[in-house]
């Protein structure tokens, strides 16, 4: 419990520094985002009324802690473009993004580990040289051009799936995942391998430990060796994990433009091409507090794998 209060209570001023920056974010644009909005033709009549209704007549520390407490009240303003509340238009568009998400963790890790492990066990053979070239490529090709690459071969050449779009799981299973498919798997690649690098360093280390060698000096089987290691080297694998969320958000801006998909990263995208900074501001302050928490939750899982580490 002394663990669990020490690692929630550090995720707090984490929380509100991501807060300061997210506010600031309206103040250090350049120019000012009352006349931005007002457009060219605007006078200054306009400017000073679209700031009164912005707030942005007001001292910048009471400006913080009116958005602040807005914030704690699930009120993240409204949208400037759409005139809609900002938390209404995230609640609509978080489906896609959340499904893009999970599919695309599950399916890196389920992919990764076990490749990782592979090419570990198998150091120095080809099957280890295979894996190593297949993640150094995946890492070093961008995500649209991968997704570009995956539309032309299974939507265009074979028309075995969508070109883009997004339907809802009300629909059906089926259309769900056929519409997820491509950018999932897209998406996944990059994170797949990083997380196939990082298990490969980590059981390499694992499998050169001195109590490894004495069980293969005792004839232990080679499952229950390798499962043996990967619990020890579980703790940086989880780590990459967390740590590959933040690579994971910013894909999903650029795989939600590539499949025209509703999803954040679209709202996102249209928000700042019209300027939209309460959206823009809310879509931050989320994304922001599910990296915190992902990261929370990484920081808890240590003692799963290895009880003797302290808060």
């Amino acid at each position: 419990m002394l663990y669990l209060a020490r690692r929630l209570a550090a995720t707090i001023p984490v929380m509100i520094v991501v807060a300061v920056i997210v506010f600031m974010l309206v103040h250090l644009t350049p120019g000012d985002p009352a006349a931005v909005l007002a457009g060219e033709h605007a006078t200054v009549e306009d400017v000073a009324k679209i700031r009164a209704a912005m707030g942005l007549d007001k001292p910048l520390l009471q400006q913080f802690f009116s958005w602040t407490w807005g914030v704690l009240q699930g009120d993240l303003g409204v949208s400037t473009s759409s005139n809609v509340p900002v938390s209404l238009l995230i609640k609509q568009r978080m489906g896609p993004t959340i499904s893009i998400a999970l599919f695309t963790i599950v399916f890196a890790v389920v992919a990764a580990i076990p490749m990782g492990v592979l090419a570990a066990w198998k150091s120095g053979t080809f099957v280890d040289r295979g894996i190593m070239f297949g993640s150094v490529l995946a890492f070093s090709v961008p995500v649209f051009l991968i997704g570009y690459g995956l539309v032309y071969m299974f939507s265009i050449k074979m028309g075995v799936l969508p070109v883009q779009g997004y339907r809802p799981l009300s629909d059906g299973l089926v259309p769900y995942f056929r519409h997820l498919l491509l950018p999932c798997v897209s998406l996944g690649l990059v994170y797949m391998a990083l997380i196939t690098r990082m298990t490969r360093a980590t059981m390499l280390e694992a499998l050169s430990e001195d109590y490894i060698r004495t069980a293969r000096a005792k004839g232990l089987a080679a499952r229950a060796v390798i499962w043996h290691a990967l619990k020890n080297a579980a703790n940086p694998i989880v780590t990459t994990v967390g740590v590959g969320v933040a690579m994971l958000i910013g894909g999903v801006v650029v795989t939600e433009t590539v499949f025209a998909i509703p999803g954040l990263g679209r709202l996102t995208v249209d928000a700042v091409l019209r300027h939209d900074y309460p959206v823009i501001q809310g879509v931050l302050l989320i994304a922001s507090a599910i990296y915190v928490l992902i990261n929370l939750l990484v920081d808890l899982s240590y003692r799963l794998f290895d009880p003797r580490v302290e808060g």
